[in-house]
């Protein structure tokens, strides 16, 4: 006997297919040139699909420690202590996980409770807000600025109530591609002092930073550090999106609570990869080369466009480009972003999705991590319009 369905709860009432599925839907219908999901769709280094064989030819098939591999976490502890300068033990304060979502998930099951504030900062990752209100939570949301998407530290200082228990936190950001400064992470270390708020902060791009720049962990800050739960992707930084595998570092006070619900998540994540990435990560120009391996995939596709009717936004970081289309159409960006597949072949994702309350900015972002061919397919496409 089926149970009515008005009979069934949604934890998620508002919540509708995510945009990453329905465009990729309508790009592939079309046969549209795909730049809207956040994947590479060049070939995985050689020598790394060599170590994951080799792995499991060696008898690595079973599950891994729930906390991941020893040898991928000491491989992680110092690399984060060779970039950041922070210790982080390998037994009590890293744990790999099933991609940065996953971790994303877990961390903010294993702290918000019913009736717990969120600050999310907007555009945000579609992710944040589902995961915190199906745990209770209450997301508060801030919105950057539409011209340079920077924070105004004033209204951020604001919107923390005495029921603020989080702060999700992401650079570089998806999906504006702008990077936290250094100033302003000292901004939120002093605005964070004499608090007991967490910060989740999604750092899955961090080798993805352009034009000489740093990237800005909170690892490098002391008070920081002492209060955040760090999530990071090999998906991202080695285009293996599909291996989903991740992983997540926090001192051992908040790493303890992280793994107790991990462990009845997922449990363990793929055991032959881990082993794989803990020797590929040996050498550091495994990640140390991707800034400039991208910034010139992103550098082609800017200037390509510098004669178009395109304004365009600057990317610090990430392997996404924001365009404002507002000299071509006043169309809302949902509609402009289904036009150009269905018209032009060429797909998108539109901002206004990422921004409370839906504000349309006339911006659709582009995902450059794709084939030379790719790019210049898309470019010939976009210079048209």
């Amino acid at each position: 006997m089926l149970i009515p369905k008005n009979h069934i709860a949604s934890k998620l009432p508002d919540v509708k297919t995510t945009i990453f599925t329905t465009i990729g839907i309508l790009a592939n219908k079309h046969k549209a040139v795909n730049l809207s999901q956040g994947f590479p769709n060049f070939k995985v280094d050689p020598h790394l699909l060599g170590l994951v064989t080799k792995a499991m030819h060696n008898g690595h098939n079973q599950y891994a420690p729930m906390a991941g591999d020893i040898s991928l976490r000491e491989t992680i502890s110092q690399k984060i202590r060779t970039l950041y300068n922070q210790k982080y033990n390998p037994e009590t304060e890293i744990t790999i996980t099933a991609g940065a979502t996953q971790a994303i998930f877990t961390a903010i099951t294993a702290f918000i409770s019913v009736g717990d504030e969120v600050i999310v900062i907007k555009p945000a990752y579609d992710s944040y807000e589902p995961s915190i209100i199906v745990n209770g939570g209450i997301p508060v949301a801030i919105t950057m600025s539409p011209k340079d998407y920077s924070i105004d530290w004033n209204i951020f200082k604001n919107k923390i109530s005495s029921k603020t228990k989080m702060i999700i936190i992401n650079t570089p950001h998806n999906p504006t591609g702008t990077i936290w400064s250094k100033n302003d992470m000292q901004q939120l270390e002093e605005i964070l002092k004499n608090t007991n708020i967490i910060v989740l902060s999604d750092e899955v791009y961090e080798h993805l930073v352009f034009d000489g720049q740093s990237h800005e962990s909170v690892a490098k800050y002391k008070d920081l550090a002492n209060r955040s739960i760090i999530c990071s992707s090999f998906g991202k930084t080695f285009h293996i999106t599909g291996w989903k595998i991740g992983y997540c570092v926090a001192p051992s006070y908040l790493m303890n609570e992280f793994r107790k619900t991990h462990q009845f998540n997922v449990f363990s994540t793929h055991h032959p990869s881990q082993i794989a990435l803990a020797e590929y990560l040996k050498n550091p120009k495994s990640y140390s080369s991707l800034s400039s391996f991208f910034q010139k995939k992103r550098d082609f596709f800017v200037q390509e466009l510098q004669d178009s009717k395109f304004k365009i936004l600057p990317c610090k970081g990430t392997y996404f480009q924001l365009l404002d289309y507002s000299n071509i159409t006043q169309e809302k960006d949902i509609s402009f972003a289904e036009r150009l597949i269905k018209k032009h072949k060429i797909a998108s994702i539109p901002i206004s999705v990422f921004n409370e309350n839906n504000r349309d900015d006339k911006v659709l972002r582009f995902c450059f991590a794709k084939t030379q061919d790719t790019l210049q397919q898309a470019v010939e496409i976009l210079k048209e319009l």
